[in-house]
């Protein structure tokens, strides 16, 4: 079953993507995810789970997944 969600930042550390609602995605029943950027920088990647993209864009626990499914 494919979950959706959307990625809220407390705090954005980089000084890129803002704070709020950053992202939106979905995960696959696969375990895979797609994660598009809202914003200006809108661009979309993959990752093999969702461990992976928070290791990436977690920023240390300032990202909170949110699910909608």
């Amino acid at each position: 079953m494919v979950r959706r969600f959307q990625l809220f930042r407390r705090q954005d550390v980089s000084g890129v993507s803002g704070t709020g609602i950053v992202a939106e995605g979905v995960e696959f029943s696969s375990g895979m995810v797609a994660l598009n950027w809202a914003g200006r920088l809108s661009s979309m990647a993959f990752y093999f789970s969702m461990s992976d993209l928070l290791r990436v864009h977690g920023h240390e626990g300032a990202s909170d997944v949110i699910w909608i499914d």
